[in-house]
């Protein structure tokens, strides 16, 4: 019975998730623990200000969205994996996914020919949940690169440091 009633309380979680990283982004923007930014129309000027090493991975972005969880126990980062289960498996394709108990690592893209035009990189750890969702006009290999621990790591520390450092604009525009 217990089992029954956790399946069903998945479900609801999943079904007011939405299907959408959008939704899921709303859903868990104000969770504790959570740091998450978007970038609006009018601060697309701070994404071409990254570093050429980040630039040239992700290419052109016109939309921009990035979340974090901290500290959450064993249920919640499942809870989170099946919720970006859900989101990816509503019009996008997998170009790699591992499921490990220690990691989570889902790339999931929608493509247009060639050309990827949305992306979610996932990445889920014992001690740590990161997702972005890219939309833009991307270059299939350089996403996929993400793959790697060592590549996806670098790219979130350089896009943060990036994020942050145009964000914090001084009072006094001399100094």
């Amino acid at each position: 019975m217990k089992r029954i009633r956790l399946v069903l309380l998945l479900s609801i979680l999943l079904v007011s998730c939405g299907s959408s990283f959008q939704s899921f982004y709303n859903n868990h923007k104000a969770d504790m623990g959570a740091t998450s930014f978007q970038v609006p129309n009018f601060m697309k000027a701070v994404l071409s200000n990254i570093s050429p090493e980040v630039k040239n991975a992700i290419g052109n972005i016109s939309d921009f969205k990035y979340i974090k969880f901290q500290n959450t126990n064993a249920l919640k980062r499942n809870t989170l994996i099946d919720e970006m289960n859900a989101v990816t498996n509503s019009g996008y394709t997998d170009i790699f996914r591992q499921n490990e108990v220690d990691n989570t690592r889902i790339i999931s893209v929608v493509e247009l020919g060639a050309v990827v035009t949305h992306a979610i990189i996932f990445n889920s750890t014992a001690t740590e949940t990161t997702a972005y969702y890219l939309q833009g006009n991307f270059d299939p290999e350089k996403i996929k690169s993400f793959s790697d621990p060592e590549t996806f790591n670098t790219f979130s520390t350089d896009l943060l440091q990036s994020y942050n450092t145009n964000l914090n604009p001084t009072l006094n525009p001399i100094n």
